[in-house]
């Protein structure tokens, strides 16, 4: 049996049917509602590693925090886009699942099913 990781938010329709996935393929769940439990700077980059992005594309770049916070400033460094998902968690792209000492973001939610 897989186990694994949600960076869940409950009240978004793809992590809820990411969540849905992963209970379906029997998985044992590791559930983080990542808006209410805080997210370390270590977790962040960890993530970012296995899922071999930047920063900058782990974030939810249409919300409006990120606008209002000036994140699309092409001169800002990684630490300072990674702190910025520290301080506003709404910016971290959802869901995301680790499993397997890999990650994945379930848009779609069968994304996921790679890593399983």
């Amino acid at each position: 049996m897989t186990s694994a990781t949600i960076y869940h938010n409950p009240k978004c329709s793809k992590s809820r049917q990411t969540l849905a996935l992963l209970e379906e393929n029997n998985c044992t769940i590791h559930i983080v509602e990542y808006l209410k439990t805080p997210v370390s700077i270590a977790d962040i980059t960890d993530i970012l590693t296995k899922l071999n992005l930047a920063p900058r594309e782990m974030m939810r770049t249409k919300e409006v925090e990120y606008n209002e916070l000036g994140l699309s400033d092409p001169t800002l460094t990684d630490a300072q886009l990674i702190q910025a998902m520290i301080d506003t968690p709404k910016l971290i792209e959802r869901p995301i699942v680790l499993a397997n000492n890999k990650a994945a973001i379930g848009r779609p939610p069968e994304n996921v099913l790679s890593i399983l």
